[in-house]
């Protein structure tokens, strides 16, 4: 049996008498698959699904009905018929793939969809399978050897993943404490003069907690500092807010010279494939020529251009204003009665993903086990997603959750949690401590 031990900030293992040193890769990936294999084990994470067919709402996990709160299809778009039928006719008229690099050929139907992504974004796109792939096709062409990147230490893994390919080539990179823009702004002073560009990475809207990035302080950077970039990821900003639903930064900042916008239209867009928005062809271009993934991944299905195509003509049309309306009533529900119950959530927000603090991950699971009993399926945030003791339950609501729905999930929370905090021997003191709340 491995037997753990932390010695001077190093841990050792020893196997069979046979002593070795685990490297902090090797820690990450211990922890990791560790949470995974308990959190699995529990019932709370790695399921499947043993639905014949699923409505957006109800999903069945070893046999209990469940209302699903774990879906990031906001707009509930995925269930709409026209996006179904899109779907269905692309692969009757082209078939299940199109097998072919694009550097080659493309589907026919990839033209219509940049069409209607160009209107929607009102700029020039490039769209790759996954909005990680375009990461890794579009910071590597675009940032230079002679440029410095600024993290923000929030950014999605997807960007910084991508941004391992710029350290490979000595790219200066820092890492900045979360939407701290005075911070930002006195690193950008000491690296303007050094570097070509400075990069700014960040997210519109923030998978964890749900907060935004600060746009307008950020838009007066911009405008302050013209050797500054923005690139910024709003995947969980898409289609719920925004122009034609273009999401929360396209509310705040279009066609900025300097602002390089990428989103996803696997969330509420209700499809797949990730979108490079530029606001020239040239570079759109650049991207296109030479980003690897561009050029050696596989390309979009046509079932999926086909339900793409279908969003992107809804996007176009004042029924996205009627659905971001009735999305937003459900936010807004969902914030008041958070302050009613007096439940600690963190960051309140108008957006649709919410971060309910429980404390620490023995406190977390507890709570998902006795969530699940009651018919709700909820996502646990753990270490190491989060500190340790901020663990939380990250909520994301959707059109297919009913008032009643939120309403019951709410409730339940407010009284199970006091007997999952009892259990793990904490109280409510201590997750206002952890998340340094004021009380209610």
């Amino acid at each position: 049996m491995r037997v753990l031990n932390f010695i001077m900030g190093e841990k050792t293992f020893t196997t069979e008498n046979q002593p070795a040193l685990v490297t902090k890769h090797e820690q990450i990936l211990d922890i990791i698959d560790g949470v995974l294999t308990n959190s699995s084990a529990l019932g709370i994470t790695k399921q499947y699904t043993e639905d014949e067919s699923y409505d957006g709402r109800i999903i069945t996990l070893k046999g209990k009905q469940l209302v699903n709160f774990g879906s990031c299809s906001y707009l509930g778009l995925e269930m709409d018929e026209r996006l179904i039928n899109g779907s269905i006719d692309a692969v009757k008229r082209y078939g299940t793939q199109y097998s072919s690099s694009r550097a080659y050929v493309s589907c026919g139907l990839y033209t219509e969809l940049e069409y209607l992504l160009g209107k929607i974004f009102n700029g020039y796109v490039n769209i790759s399978h996954s909005t990680t792939l375009g990461h890794i096709s579009n910071i590597p062409v675009l940032v230079g050897d002679n440029d410095a990147v600024i993290l923000d230490s929030q950014v999605h893994d997807s960007v910084q993943t991508a941004v391992q390919l710029l350290k490979a080539r000595g790219v200066q990179i820092d890492l900045m404490r979360h939407n701290r823009i005075d911070i930002l702004e006195d690193r950008v002073k000491e690296l303007i003069g050094k570097y070509r560009k400075v990069w700014y990475f960040a997210d519109g809207v923030y998978s964890m907690y749900g907060d935004f990035a600060p746009m307008e302080e950020i838009t007066a950077l911009l405008n302050k500092y013209e050797q500054l970039n923005l690139y910024i990821d709003c995947a969980h900003g898409m289609s719920w807010c925004g122009p034609n639903g273009a999401g929360y930064v396209a509310s705040h900042l279009t066609n900025h010279p300097q602002l390089f916008l990428t989103t996803s239209l696997a969330k509420a867009f209700g499809a797949c494939g990730g979108v490079m928005v530029y606001n020239d062809e040239r570079t759109r271009d650049r991207v296109r020529n030479c980003g690897g993934t561009f050029i050696f991944s596989g390309p979009i299905q046509p079932s999926v251009l086909g339900s793409a195509i279908e969003s992107a003509k809804i996007h176009l049309t004042d029924e996205i204003y009627v659905k971001q309306n009735l999305l937003q009533d459900k936010i807004n529900y969902f914030n008041r009665r958070c302050r009613e119950l007096g439940l600690p959530i963190i960051n309140e927000t108008n957006s649709p993903i919410f971060f309910i603090g429980v404390g620490q991950p023995g406190t977390g699971y507890n709570m998902v086990k006795r969530l699940l009993n009651l018919g709700f399926f909820i996502n646990i945030s753990v270490f190491p997603s989060v500190s340790y003791n901020r663990t939380g339950l990250r909520i994301p609501i959707t059109l297919h959750h009913t008032t009643e729905d939120i309403e019951r999930l709410l409730t339940a929370v407010a009284e199970q949690l006091p007997f999952a905090l009892a259990d793990t021997g904490l109280t409510m003191a201590d997750i206002y401590k952890a998340f340094k709340l004021k009380k209610a």
